[in-house]
């Protein structure tokens, strides 16, 4: 893994973009997996700022959604092809066509969800994709105990995170209390992975997906297990890291072994 631990959100924000915009350049016809929430929305923004500042060119970019809550209509303000659309999609040259967001009034989920896995396999993967943390260590709706191998399905949410959810609808009542997500085994099968957290909430989360033991009460303690992992983190969330001086010292070491070979 390589641990980047920056000033802010913001920064964190900035440097996600940095990676995206470089996968696209050279790769324009680059597969990303996207995730919602907070964490994510500074990378987004600076991503629409290099498209509309710098020419940055999303037109032959496909992208794939992690999760969407189920049932819900598209166009609630709270289901993520909202928020993709008015955090992204609308503001950058991306064919919305390839656009991939679960599709939250599907009549068969099921069905569906091997549809969904099929259309990444058709697009040849994903490249790059980006991940959140929840506290409890979960990574899209995988909850703790979700297995390793999971594919996109229909899970059941928890009363934990419905709770915590309920923050962004009137009535805790209004909160789906089904998701579409993908699975653990369909995220590591990514070539390359960029976790983004920020804030001391995620601390404990943080560290037990990077130092903790890899099991499933921690979802995110599976990234151990894929070669390209890259955690960046502002300094809340890496504040209960132990081996924090270790991380930068091999990321040092990865810089330069860079410049060498370019």
């Amino acid at each position: 893994m390589e641990v980047i631990v920056l000033k802010d959100a913001e920064s964190v924000g900035k440097e996600a973009a940095r990676m995206i915009a470089e996968l696209i350049r050279r790769k324009p016809n680059a597969v990303l997996g996207l995730a919602t929430g907070s964490t994510p929305e500074p990378c987004y923004a600076e991503l629409v700022r290099m498209h509309k500042e710098e020419g940055l060119d999303f037109s032959q970019v496909t992208t794939f959604n992690l999760d969407e809550y189920y049932p819900i209509d598209p166009r609630h303000e709270q289901s993520y092809r909202y928020y993709m659309d008015t955090k992204l999609f609308n503001h950058i040259n991306i064919n919305k066509a390839n656009t991939y967001v679960p599709y939250g009034l599907a009549p068969d989920p099921d069905e569906y969800c091997c549809w969904y896995e099929e259309q990444i396999k058709r697009a040849g993967g994903i490249d790059l994709q980006i991940l959140g943390i929840g506290h409890n260590g979960h990574i899209a709706f995988n909850e703790p105990g979700s297995s390793f191998a999971s594919r996109t399905r229909l899970i059941v949410l928890t009363a934990e995170t419905i709770k915590a959810n309920s923050r962004f609808f009137e009535r805790e009542e209004d909160v789906p209390r089904y998701a579409l997500t993908m699975g653990m085994g369909t995220i590591l099968e990514a070539r390359k992975i960029v976790l983004l957290a920020t804030g001391e909430g995620k601390a404990d989360a943080v560290a037990a997906a990077i130092e903790g033991p890899i099991t499933t009460m921690c979802p995110a303690s599976a990234l151990q297990l894929h070669p390209d992992v890259t955690f960046i983190l502002d300094e809340g969330a890496a504040s209960k890291l132990k081996r924090r001086d270790y991380y930068e010292h091999c990321r040092k070491l990865l810089s330069e072994l860079k410049m060498k070979r370019a």
